[in-house]
């Protein structure tokens, strides 16, 4: 509902005087109504809504973004949302940052891709319903019928004379005005921003002068800064310390422990020793010099070469079923071909380009942070059960993020920071190192799959089982779960768009002995890499191209509800599981690649598909491998339908950047573990994609779609591994079923 908030209200001095508008509370499951028409009530009940919109009498118009700006585009896109649907200015309107409010702003969470897919159409309304009201405050001033007059670049005119009036002069009397019973969204014909292409950033002038205020670009009074030895082995403490080499850096202040961690651990700090200073440096040298014993815990003989084998021989004997359908076992059993396969992917780190760091100033009042983070209410909730305060006493201010890939959404840093400040009795800032994220994150899991297929005399597939095995997201917050649950299930396992008769989808037990958290694209990951990777070895089994093997099994268009999970889109018909919509991905990105063009010697095409996040992308990769096994990317082509297209160009660039991070974790991607502890330290062992290694060309096809938004940030990513080592098999022969390929295929240096 949108409803007007009054001028005295707590944010007067946003637009005093002027028009304040404020949508009440973003939720499920309106959010992703693509209809033209919706109802915008006034609501007259007690509390403060806040403010979305806000016009001053100077014509200045601020919209307020409740979602995190980590360079994926939204925070823009979204406050252009307002501002078509308003007719205003562009070069007359700015940005405020939310803090972080959940009961005035809905979710705040920037994770799953859902910014726009699930705020677009109700902030669209915000700024048509702002518009009708500034149209009818000039009807009614001019004594003319509402058709009589139309809103234009940030002024109403009147269509059948040569009155016009401003934004800014409007304002007070449009506020005035009822928030109309029913908003009307422009056609696409009539979209100024929304779906254009070359919209600019609201935040890129600040970025490229220095001006962005990030996490590090926190400045208080009296600031500390503090690093932190963290236990080696998830759930470890410490046994004992010696500081006094630490006490003695210059700087150096004070040491403090911090309380032991526990397991399942969930948001809470891992613990350890901090030592706090008066500058960076002084903490880390101060930090460097501390001698700790360690009690290593239970997870210290957590061995990835061992647990790997584990899992492994777990899919390679029967599970427990999630998912049937017709008789898989008959159809294994009189199969002309039985085809099978495993697959593994180890752990991955999130390594955002900007580190960790948070700062917090614990007063008596309550506790006031600036942190980039992806999630402000999560940082809310854990700060104040930390501290033992209310969460309305716990304000967060959200910076820019440089990077998050989901590791910012967990907030066991910023309550690091709180814990600390309240400790010295001044404002802390809390500081993590690349070491410090790649040694003690929340990892992407590790997993195995093991499919096989019946395969009939025609090269017609009968039977399909999927068993798989790997440590939940939710164990990281529960104790005892050792298997995937249903919305890591729903992530291309049983929203499989195959038109196979016979099937079967088994879970097999795997404890996680460390932390386990989202990561960009989640269970799509390992998931998309094994379905598709068997897909083209089915298809070399029968001799088949692979492309049309991949459309095979999709069979005819069909629409079908996703049965366990649909990223949250679940009881509606706006988000089916469309088939439809993914053969014309795969076709595309195949026509675009020239798929089956004559190559030459060494070089090889391969191709996935993958739904995700509500969206279809198929990725076409082409390699080319020399005598001593170097591998370059001459080519990318990715096809996606991801419905309403809000800003084309962050689109483009999401595809860039997933074809690019795919590719490190294809090529590199490897957190591994020996006595319970992390073996690599930084960007030396756990590599990224420098430009050299890079796409030489990525073409990101976007389809035109009537259908709703569904997600961008992450569904580049899953179809990308598939292709690229069918690619590889395509060139040279050889089958890749356990990522990463480095060292499988490149020479050693």
């Amino acid at each position: 509902m949108i409803r007007k908030v009054s001028r005295r209200g707590f944010l007067k001095g946003l637009a005093a005087g002027g028009l304040l508008l404020a949508l009440d509370r973003l939720q499920a499951p309106a959010l992703a109504d693509s209809s033209t028409t919706g109802a915008a009530a006034v609501v007259r009940g007690p509390g403060e809504p806040q403010v979305w919109l806000a016009i001053a009498p100077d014509g200045t118009t601020t919209i307020v973004v409740a979602r995190s700006e980590m360079g994926q585009g939204s925070r823009s896109t979204l406050a252009l949302a307002i501002a078509d649907e308003l007719e205003a200015d562009r070069a007359r309107v700015k940005i405020v940052q939310a803090h972080g409010d959940e009961g005035r702003f809905g979710s705040q969470n920037t994770d799953g891709s859902r910014s726009i897919r699930q705020d677009l159409v109700p902030l669209r309304r915000v700024g048509a319903a702002a518009r009708q009201m500034l149209e009818a405050a000039a009807a009614a001033a001019w004594g003319v019928p509402i058709t009589e007059v139309a809103a234009s670049n940030h002024e109403v005119v009147h269509l059948k004379g040569d009155r016009r009036a401003g934004y800014g002069a409007l304002a007070a009397a449009a506020w005035r005005q009822p928030v109309p019973a029913e908003v009307t969204l422009k056609t696409r014909d009539r979209l100024r921003y929304l779906g254009q292409e070359n919209q600019p950033s609201f935040d890129l002038g600040d970025m490229v002068t220095g001006q962005a205020i990030y996490g590090a670009d926190v400045s208080l009074p009296g600031l500390r800064y503090a690093m932190i030895a963290r236990p080696p082995v998830y759930g470890g403490s410490v046994a004992k310390v010696d500081d006094q080499a630490a006490r003695g850096v210059a700087g150096v202040e004070r040491v403090v422990s911090l309380p032991a961690g526990r397991v399942p651990g969930g948001f809470n700090p891992l613990g350890g020793v901090a030592v706090v200073a008066t500058n960076t440096w002084a903490a880390k040298q101060g930090r460097d010099a501390l001698a700790i014993q360690w009690t290593d815990g239970g997870n210290a003989h957590y061995d990835s070469v061992a647990y790997k084998a584990r899992l492994i021989a777990t899919v390679q004997k029967p599970g427990q079923a999630v998912a049937r359908r017709g008789n898989v076992d008959r159809a294994l059993g009189r199969a002309h071909r039985r085809v099978r396969a495993t697959y593994y992917v180890p752990h991955l780190a999130h390594a955002p380009m900007e580190p960790l760091v948070a700062t917090a100033h614990v007063t008596a009042a309550g506790c006031e942070i600036w942190a980039p983070t992806q999630h402000p209410h999560a940082v809310r909730e854990t700060v104040a059960s930390l501290l033992g305060i209310g969460v309305d006493r716990v304000t967060v201010h959200v910076t820019l993020l440089g990077g998050g890939f989901g590791r910012k959404s967990k907030p066991d840093f910023v309550a690091e920071a709180a814990f600390l400040s309240r400790e010295v009795g001044a404002p802390v800032r809390v500081q993590w190192t690349r070491e410090d994220e790649i040694r003690h994150g929340y990892y992407h899991t590790v997993s195995a799959q093991h499919l096989e297929a019946a395969v009939d005399r025609r090269g017609q597939v009968e039977g399909w089982l999927h068993r798989m095995a790997y440590p939940t997201i939710a164990s990281t917050f529960v104790p005892f779960l050792n298997r995937p649950l249903d919305p890591e299930l729903g992530m291309g396992v049983t929203d499989l768009p195959y038109d196979i008769p016979n099937m079967r989808i088994e879970t097999g037990p795997a404890d996680a002995h460390v932390r386990i958290g989202w990561y960009r694209a989640v269970a799509n990951i390992q998931q998309a890499f094994a379905i598709n990777s068997f897909v083209a070895e089915l298809a070399a089994a029968v001799g088949r191209d692979p492309k049309e093997m991949l459309l095979a099994l999709i069979g005819a268009p069909r629409r079908f509800e996703a049965p366990k999970w649909n990223y949250g889109a679940e009881g509606g018909t706006l988000h089916p599981v469309d088939t439809g919509r993914l053969r014309r991905v795969i076709e595309v990105a195949a026509e675009k690649a020239g798929w089956g063009r004559r190559l030459r010697p060494g070089h090889g095409l391969g191709i996935a598909a993958h739904r995700s996040f509500l969206s279809y992308v198929a990725t076409v990769v082409e390699v080319a491998i020399d005598a001593d096994g170097n591998l370059t990317i001459p080519r990318v082509d990715s096809a996606i339908d991801c419905g309403f297209v809000a800003n084309p160009d962050r689109v483009r660039a999401q595809l860039e950047g997933a074809a690019v991070m795919a590719l490190s974790n294809t090529l590199y991607g490897a957190i591994t573990f020996k006595d319970g502890r992390v073996e690599q330290s930084n960007f030396h062992d756990y590599q990224v994609v420098r430009l050299n290694a890079a796409p030489k060309q990525v073409h990101s096809w976007i389809l035109d779609s009537e259908h709703p938004s569904g997600g961008v940030g992450e569904a580049g990513v899953p179809p990308f591994a598939p292709a690229l080592c069918n690619a590889i098999h395509a060139a040279i022969g050889k089958r890749i079923r356990h990522l990463p390929i480095a060292d499988q295929l490149l020479p050693k240096p």
